[in-house]
């Protein structure tokens, strides 16, 4: 398919002049010709050429008004505009180009100069064209960078929630005797950590804690049930003692199933609550618990935190081996293990809280 030329419109009211300019125009550029300046103006009423050739020395309205009208006009300014006249003076080529004009070619014409300083004006539009869109589109970007990091945030995020709920659910279809376990842990830790920022307590062990990836993240605290034998998770009895030494694996079993993730990605900061979650919910105040015996504040603060919100769900939760208690029942039950079982700070703060675990 033959390139489409661009249009150029050569205005000059001799008409000799007009033929020979068009005649060494027409085989690279579609021509149009115009012998005033009021046929130029009729012509950009349709067409919008690629560049004007413009005599100056004319009736009525010379160059030098045209070129005014051109460049007052917001759909003509852009449209490159070069002088081609008989007069000889510096001073008219100062003019002409600091009205706007790009060049000022001197009469009669030279042909091969003629093509190839309209090629050279014609090349220069185009990378200018090619400039202010670039310079459009940084700016675009520069104004909406903002709104731009938001929503690939907004969206990682998305992700990042849908991944964990959907292994939080795949836990929760295997242990079926706990449905709805995740959801009422992760309420009981949001409910927790409200009244520890209520009561300005651990501020230095909470500063920087992102809270709404935290709260996510404690859906993975019992994933380590996915390597649980069937058996043992779904047994409508009581664990024996072996039974239930292979079930506390689960926490260990759940740290290292986090690790094996935190490997593939570099956005760790949720596996990190969820490694901790997972790992410690199950060591106790007094050092008795699993899976390490850690003791007081070698636990860290987050797994004192899901062992209360833990053991609340599992003591007003039905059992095979147990009827569920009533929610007050649930809460002495609590305070009783203050400072044996539980941090005494954070059973202090559930105290305060526990009317909220209702429901």
């Amino acid at each position: 398919m033959e390139e489409k030329k661009q249009l150029v419109i050569l205005v000059d009211d001799n008409p000799a002049n007009l033929r020979i300019g068009k005649n060494i125009l027409a085989e690279k550029y579609t021509v149009a010709t115009a012998p005033s300046v009021e046929k130029l103006f009729g012509l950009l009423e349709n067409n919008h050429p690629a560049i004007i050739l413009l005599d100056i020395d004319m009736p009525q309205m010379d160059g030098y008004d045209a070129i005014k009208i051109l460049k007052s006009n917001g759909q003509t300014r852009d449209i490159p505009v070069v002088f081609i006249t008989a007069r000889t003076e510096s001073n008219d080529e100062l003019k002409g180009l600091s009205m706007g004009a790009v060049d000022y070619i001197m009469k009669p014409l030279q042909p091969q100069l003629l093509l190839k300083r309209i090629e050279v004006h014609l090349l220069l539009e185009t990378q200018r064209k090619s400039l202010e869109k670039q310079a459009a589109e940084l700016k675009y970007f520069n104004d909406n960078l903002q709104k731009m990091v938001e929503e690939k945030t907004k969206n990682v995020l998305e992700l990042q929630n849908a991944l964990i709920k959907t292994m939080a659910e795949l836990v929760e279809c295997r242990d079926d005797i706990t449905g709805g376990h995740i959801e009422r842990t992760q309420r009981g830790v949001k409910i927790l950590l409200e009244g520890i920022t209520k009561n300005g307590v651990f501020q230095e062990e909470t500063k920087g804690w992102d809270v709404h990836l935290l709260i996510q993240s404690c859906q993975l605290h019992d994933v380590g049930k996915i390597s649980i034998a069937d058996n043992i998770l779904k047994k409508p009895g009581k664990l024996t003692e072996q039974e239930f030494a292979d079930m506390q694996k689960h926490t260990s079993f759940g740290e290292n199933v986090i690790e094996k993730i935190e490997i593939l990605t570099t956005e760790s900061d949720f596996l990190k609550y969820a490694k901790i979650f997972a790992a410690t919910h199950h060591e106790r105040w007094d050092g008795k618990g699993y899976p390490k015996k850690l003791k007081e504040h070698e636990i860290p603060l987050l797994g004192r935190i899901m062992a209360i919100a833990d053991v609340y769900d599992a003591l007003i939760s039905v059992r095979p081996y147990k009827e569920p208690f009533t929610h007050d029942e649930a809460v002495q039950i609590i305070i009783q293990g203050n400072g044996t079982q539980f941090d005494p700070v954070l059973v202090a703060v559930f105290n305060q809280v526990a009317d909220q675990f209702k429901g």
